[in-house]
């Protein structure tokens, strides 16, 4: 992505030039980059990112007020926002397969959620993941791998939901569309300071 000033001989300058480049802004900064479609919009490196992304920036509001106040020094590295250094700074945690933070740098530290029970709703193309911690701890949130072959390993590749979890109480998560066949899932929880902690143990379900 090339930075411009004045693009196009005006002062701003946007859309698409003959299917090759095109050009925008973004936080007031003119910008020409190569017009890419993708020929896969759901490849699994996608739906991954996606599924951290919608973490993050979901769970960017309920970070408490000293914990921001950590990201305000990348923030400024970057000239960017303390929200855009969050979001940054932990998708580049995600691929190296580590777990978000909420404080800058990761203390790595904490204690994650225990165990109480787990299960699988089978659905019309689609299967609810069911869960319930019998102490929270210091947990943040749980990493939800899904794969069609059992006593797979959970990767960077095989997540497909990232959701808060941060009550003993039971939640469903609900993993749809999916066409109809067996599927199993490993759960991993994690800290809200950046400690992944054990797999759950594999459960699976058939959907119709």
């Amino acid at each position: 992505m090339a930075i411009l000033n004045g693009p196009l001989m005006s002062l701003d300058a946007s859309g698409s030039v003959a299917g090759a480049l095109t050009f925008s802004k973004w936080k007031g900064r003119n910008y020409v980059r190569q017009l890419v479609v993708p020929a896969n919009p759901k490849t699994v490196k996608q739906v991954s990112v996606r599924a951290m992304m919608k973490f993050l920036s979901q769970g960017w509001a309920a970070v408490g007020a000293t914990p921001k106040a950590t990201w305000n020094a990348p923030a400024a590295a970057d000239s960017v926002s303390a929200f855009n250094a969050f979001i940054q700074r932990n998708l580049k945690r995600w691929a190296s397969y580590l777990s978000p933070t909420q404080t800058y740098p990761a203390p790595n530290t904490g204690t994650v959620g225990t165990l109480a029970a787990q299960s699988i709703i089978a659905g019309v193309r689609q299967l609810t993941v069911q869960v319930s911690l019998t102490a929270v701890n210091t947990n943040w949130g749980l990493m939800i791998h899904r794969s069609q072959t059992t006593g797979f390993t959970p990767s960077f590749s095989t997540l497909v939901m990232c959701k808060v979890k941060t009550t003993t109480a039971a939640e469903q998560f609900v993993d749809t569309p999916l066409n109809p066949g067996l599927y199993y899932y490993k759960l991993l929880p994690f800290t809200t300071e950046g400690v992944l902690g054990a797999t759950f143990a594999e459960i699976s379900g058939t959907a119709t």
